[in-house]
């Protein structure tokens, strides 16, 4: 599949790169595989160029909306021919060998931007809840009825990609600000049922924290929203 992108933002993740590169050239044979190494301080890099990757490095860690940005500039410039790209972590938390999921809607032109959504009932119960109160805000806001507001595991056209990741933050809104985007831009969206693995444990306080931060950004851009449609 020539003509598809891979785009892999990492930051400390020698553990895990080697084998979702593999992974992405098994189910997407011919793809132009790019990892974005921000900052990373082991040998995320490496690995990732021994694996046959493009390797963009950033000097400093700079967050995940800045890797995305830094991606599609690459692929603007040396890989003109590639018309759809794939967003996926590169700590295998979504597994790369269902990006064909992701990527039906989009060569049957069905739709622009794809989001992966999570099957909520193999989801710890506290990242539930966080997702719940996001989705509900989010619908809510935008008029909208997605199953998944924050899925990270995304495929569109590169022409999508330039409207969607020219305004983003970082943190977790990253996934709901492509979202919005891609809503202003009246963008053909679609879903598309993925699996998700949760590798890493955060603190009951900085989930909290996390909650409440996106979701004062989620109600904060659909009154930003609904002024404009007003």
């Amino acid at each position: 599949m020539k003509n598809v992108g891979v785009l892999l933002p990492a930051y400390n993740e020698e553990k895990n790169i080697e084998a979702v590169i593999i992974e992405a050239k098994r189910s997407l044979p011919d793809s132009v595989i790019v990892v974005i190494n921000d900052g990373s301080e082991d040998g995320t890099a490496k690995l990732a160029k021994d694996a046959g990757a493009h390797v963009v490095s950033h000097k400093l860690n700079k967050g995940k909306g800045e890797a995305l940005r830094t991606g599609l500039e690459f692929f603007n410039k040396k890989f003109k021919n590639v018309e759809y790209i794939v967003v996926a972590d590169a700590d295998r938390q979504y597994s790369i060998t269902e990006a064909q999921r992701l990527l039906k809607p989009l060569l049957d032109r069905e739709a622009d931007f794809v989001m992966g959504k999570r099957n909520f009932s193999r989801v710890p119960l506290r990242h539930r809840l966080g997702n719940f109160v996001w989705r509900t805000a989010f619908n809510q806001r935008f008029g909208t009825n997605f199953a998944d507001t924050n899925c990270g595991f995304i495929a569109m056209t590169k022409k999508a990609a330039n409207l969607v990741v020219n305004v983003l933050g970082g943190g977790y809104i990253i996934e709901n600000t492509l979202l919005i985007e891609a809503i202003k831009h009246k963008l053909r969206i679609k879903q598309a049922e993925v699996s998700v693995t949760y590798r890493k444990k955060s603190s009951v306080i900085r989930g909290v924290k996390m909650v409440a931060g996106v979701l004062i950004f989620i109600l904060k851009n659909g009154i930003k929203s609904s002024r404009k449609m007003n």
